[in-house]
């Protein structure tokens, strides 16, 4: 394994310092009304994902907290989880891609493209690191069924051509 150790700014931190940077990048920059209508569904959408992954972790009654992936006592492998091994992120990358159109800057898309960068490849293979230490097996299945971030159709058509292939072999 690569050993990755989980970042010490909680993820929340730097949605934080995403927005801030969007909000220099942008001015005083507001979008017309079909960007402003874009990014409040999109931040609702959002929030229901974030708010339906966390309920889930709630149930389970396992740890949420991104600075210590190894305290997880459940996979929580349904809901939210069952689209997208990470959820909460997911509705951290929508909410701060909401704020660029509200703006209505593609400007502020950089701060959420540095976001992105920064959850995959600094948080979330930690937290990948640990949740296969802890759970093994379990965890490799999981990997294999649901994506990282959220499955789109070309994946879909991908994974079915690669099926295919498979079976002829």
């Amino acid at each position: 394994m690569n050993e990755h150790r989980a970042p010490k700014i909680p993820p929340p931190v730097v949605v934080a310092a995403a927005l801030s940077a969007q909000r220099l990048l942008a001015g005083d920059r507001r979008g017309g009304m079909a960007c402003k209508t874009a990014g409040g569904v999109l931040l609702a959408a959002s929030a229901g994902l974030s708010t339906w992954a966390d309920l889930a972790f709630g149930a389970a009654k396992t740890s949420i907290n991104p600075l210590r992936p190894e305290r997880s006592s459940t996979l929580v492998v349904t809901g939210a989880n069952a689209v997208s091994r990470n959820p909460m992120y997911l509705g951290m990358v929508g909410a701060a891609t909401a704020h660029a159109l509200w703006r209505g800057s593609f400007r502020a898309l950089l701060p959420v493209a540095g976001l992105v960068l920064w959850l995959d490849r600094l948080q979330i293979p930690a937290e990948e690191e640990a949740l296969q230490a802890t759970f093994g097996q379990a965890y490799e299945d999981y990997k294999e069924r649901v994506p990282r971030w959220i499955q789109l159709p070309s994946t879909l058509i991908w994974l079915a051509s690669r099926d295919r292939l498979r079976a002829a072999d």
